[in-house]
């Protein structure tokens, strides 16, 4: 069907045509004195319009439908009947019958409501059967965030926030209100690939139009694929967009407009927006412009668009950075996927067997990594999709791999092998094609492909079509246009960096630029490509490349592996070198003006989305090779999840000798899930309980950091540095360092800087660094209460066995803590043979018990600005970042 708007325009000029100059001019005058909610058309633009002006300004102000409407009632009061009576019957001709039967916002309200109810009541699966929302819809958790990174004070008190499960309380409390009392009109759910973003706001939308959410605040809500409105041709106005979602053509669309306060608007995968090129500079403020899909969403975003409409913005993990100039005082949460409680229900429900049920969820619960993977609703569907295969043909369920990559490539060997083998090389060269599909896709933004494509690579109605594409048909001008999609956008990516290691470099089928590109492009390309390389990455391990040959028929390129390892070395190359606590590049990591290096990091969350991607390769070997180019790995304002420390720890293990680690103003709090308190829990509150109940109830979390500890003990890991600064570290997570202290092989320094200890923290810590076999060798410590515990590190002096430089640079040491440092220093089995105090305020008679150490000790160096001795720089903190 036609855009409403030309067929009205066309419709107007056809009327006003047929006037006099006399009844033009009549109509004109009753047009100026015929307000309609109280608006008219100013007298100004009025004045000596012609035909083509008047039905320009009709559709302008008013909108296609009211201006139809208003031009009729206006003919009618300017006596001319006969055109009014023509104009009407040729609107029912083109626009249908019910166009001209207007009514209100109020009075639609309650039908697109229920037309909304119908059109979302059930959603496709994968597969493309389609099931009830309601049903399909597993709860996920949800958990407040900032878009801003913030950097912790070191007295600042670290609460675990507790994540939500997606329920209507929570969906409620997106729109609630601050502290100050004030509604965000913008909120961000973020996350990554697969977690269930796109889900969670179709069953807000859902929930919303069953009046379960925002009861008496919003009267519309429009939901709004970006991707599918960034590959539109053409222009269109958000009017336009708003009535395609509608019922029919007699959505009082400007009465909507006129009362943006009570819309929402749910713009799902926002990241796929592109940085505004010079035609996208200015964005779309007027409703009713016809204007490129990129226009129309950056106006949205910026607010400069109905700034009183409501946005529920989705976007993946890596993108919040990119979006934070174009985002009006957002507030943001975090969708964290399923807990262990909810993959145990998405598990029944997929099944429905519960016995299978059963059978798979017991399989996956022992498999402790993949039942981690598994938090991702869109992995979760592939293990089960799988496991349910192998189930009905009775195999072996411990196939079922350990990494995202490994999972998505076993669902496609599984779909291999339940081919028949005659039809294998057919299926293996179709593979091959849909991988070249996907790859332009990704590399030219394009998630939808026509006909056309298809039948270019000999893909329509091929074996590989239903498994891995879906179809859509939508009405176009002349004929229904059929467009074609991945199952999910992270099988596109999935195909797209398996086409890299099934083509050579070179030919004409391989991805244009090879590897290079898609390693080394632009900064807005590496973060849009961000998790086609983490599974290019996942593609190279020997286990994956045997699993490809195995399975594709083809052998792997060594020089890709070979490419990418190059790629990651050069990475530590150029890079700003960590200094002394104070010097300009420490200032410069926390915090100083460096715009353009930050933004870059900012995209890829470097060097986090690095560990993530040599993760994914499980290969020990080829980790701790890729990691001798990056001799310093600094973390900086990173809120760690779950998983962000399973990597973390898995890399560090593998970590070559000489490894440095840095984590500064990081948070080490994880999330937990917020829990409702059982009627037996609630009535032991209340009235006290046992012992013993009270006591479970108030058991305490282990350390975040323990994974990390864990790692750091294995006899293969190098980690010969360390270094937390401003990082809040809690008792247990002190208590799970100083065991790894202890154990450590390799770690010869450490550094704790500002990170709040307390005194049973230091208690522990000290303890670990006095044990027979630990190596650590230089501390350096800045902790501004440490005045107060001057017995722990004196007794770590007189008993730590490797202890030979304890560096105290920028410290508050009153008399009483230098007493005791010189009383330790004098201890025989004092090993110590640098102190350092630079920037450290002394008394005299401080001063004076330094020297007589000095004398007595001729082998220990003290350097301190009033005691003669140049300060040297840190050893060893100077490694690059």
């Amino acid at each position: 069907m036609e855009p409403l708007a030309a067929a009205a325009r066309e419709l107007l000029l056809v009327a006003l045509e047929d006037l006099s100059q006399e009844q033009l001019k009549r109509f004109c005058h009753k047009l100026r004195d015929a307000p309609l909610d109280g608006r008219s058309i100013p007298r100004g633009r009025l004045e000596g319009s012609d035909a083509v002006d008047l039905a320009e300004q009709l559709i302008h102000f008013y909108g296609p439908q009211l201006a139809l409407e208003v031009a009729r009632k206006t003919l009618k009061r300017a006596d001319v009947r006969d055109v009014a009576a023509q104009l009407k019957e040729q609107q029912l001709q083109r626009l249908g019958p019910r166009s001209s039967a207007l009514l209100s916002a109020s009075e639609y309200k309650k039908k697109y409501r229920e037309h909304v109810l119908r059109q979302h009541a059930k959603v496709k699966e994968r597969n493309a059967r389609s099931v009830k929302i309601s049903k399909r819809f597993t709860k996920v958790l949800i958990a407040p965030e900032t878009l801003e990174h913030r950097t912790l004070g070191p007295a600042e008190e670290l609460e675990p926030e507790r994540a939500r499960r997606s329920d209507t309380h929570t969906f409620n409390r997106l729109f609630g209100r601050d502290a100050e009392g004030q509604r965000p009109l913008t909120v961000v759910l973020q996350g990554p690939a697969g977690i269930g973003k796109t889900m969670a706001a179709k069953k807000i939308l859902y929930d919303w139009a069953a009046g379960k959410l925002y009861h008496g605040q919003v009267d519309f809500a429009f939901f709004m694929p970006c991707r599918e409105l960034l590959e539109r041709s053409g222009t269109c106005s958000l009017a336009d967009l708003i009535l395609e979602q509608c019922t029919d053509r007699s959505a009082p669309v400007p009465q909507i407009l006129a009362q943006a306060e009570r819309l929402l608007f749910i713009l799902d995968g926002v990241e796929e927006l592109p940085a505004p090129g010079p035609s996208e500079a200015v964005p779309c403020t007027d409703p009713l412009e016809a204007a490129s899909g990129a226009r129309v969403l950056g106006g949205l975003l910026s607010k400069v668009l109905l700034p009183a409409a409501r946005l529920l913005v989705t976007t993946r993990a890596a993108a919040p950075g990119r979006l934070q100039g174009r985002l009006c005082s957002p507030q943001c949460a975090e969708v964290c996927g399923f807990s262990d409680k909810d993959k145990k229900k998405y598990f029944y429900k997929f099944f429905r067997d519960e016995r299978r049920a059963e059978q798979a969820y017991r399989f996956v619960k022992e498999n402790e990594t993949l039942f981690s993977l598994c938090f991702v609703p869109f992995v979760c569907w592939i293990v089960c999709t799988v496991l349910r295969q192998q189930l009905e043909l009775g195999q072996d369920l411990s196939r079922t791999s350990k990494t995202t990559t490994a999972v998505y490539l076993l669902f496609v060997a599984s779909f291999l092998s339940s081919a028949p083998a005659a039809d294998g090389p057919q299926l293996q060269d179709e593979l091959r094609k849909l991988c070249r599909l996907a790859c332009e896709g990704v590399l030219g933004r394009r998630a939808q492909f026509s006909q056309k494509d298809l039948e270019g690579l000999e893909l329509l109605h091929s074996q590989v079509q239903t498994p891995f594409l879906s179809k859509k048909e939508l009405p176009g001008v002349l004929e229904t246009e059929v467009t074609y999609q991945f199952i999910d956008q992270s099988f596109q990516e999935f195909f797209a960096a398996l086409s890299y290691l099934l083509e050579d470099e070179g030919s004409p089928r391989a991805p244009a630029g090879g590897v290079g590109a898609l390693l080394r492009g632009d900064a807005e390309l590496r973060c849009h490509l961000a998790l086609t390389t983490r599974f290019l990455f996942g593609l190279l391990s020997a286990e994956r490349m045997r699993d490809i040959e195995r399975h594709l028929g083809c052998s792997v390129s060594k020089r890709v592996k070979q490419d990418v390892l190059r790629w990651v070395q050069e990475q530590g190359q150029g890079c700003p070198r960590a200094g002394p606590e104070g010097t300009k590049e420490t200032q410069a990591l926390q915090g100083a003006e460096e715009p353009e290096e930050e933004e870059e990091d900012e995209e890829l969350s470097y060097p986090l989305e690095l560990l993530y991607r040599l993760y994914e390769t499980q290969e020990e070997a080829f980790v701790r090779q890729a990691l001798r180019g990056l001799p310093e790995l600094a973390l900086e304002q990173v809120h760690f999840s779950r998983m962000d420390l399973a990597v973390l720890s898995y890399c560090i293990r593998c970590c070559p000798v000489g490894q440095a680690l840095r984590l500064d103003s990081c948070r080490l709090a994880i999330r937990q899930e917020k829990k409702k308190k059982s009627l037996v829990k609630r009535l032991q509150g209340s009235l006290g309980g046992s012992a013993s109940s009270r006591a479970t109830v108030s058991k305490p979390l282990g350390s975040p950091l323990r994974p990390l500890c864990e790692a750091m003990v294995d006899q293969q890991c190098g980690l010969s540095s360390l270094t937390l600064s401003h990082c809040k570290l809690p008792d247990s997570v002190c208590g799970d360092l100083s065991e790894a202290l202890r154990k450590a092989p390799a770690l010869t320094e450490l550094g704790l800087l500002h990170n709040g200890l307390n005194e049973a923290g230091l208690r522990a810590l000290s303890e670990g660094l006095a044990w027979p076999e630990c190596q650590v060798q230089t501390l350096r410590m800045q902790q501004p209460g440490l005045q107060g515990v001057p017995q722990y590190v004196a007794g770590l002096l007189q008993h730590s066995p490797a202890l030979a430089t304890l560096d105290l640079s920028g410290c508050q040491l009153s008399e009483r803590m230098v007493t005791y440092l010189c009383a330790a220093l004098r201890y025989p089995g004092c090993r110590l043979q640098t102190l350092r105090l630079t920037s450290v305020e002394l008394s005299e008679r401080s001063l004076q018990e330094l020297r007589a150490v000095g004398t007595a000790r001729p082998g220990l160096v003290i350097t301190h600005e009033a005691l003669g001795s140049r300060p040297k720089p840190p050893e060893g903190f100077d490694s690059a970042l």
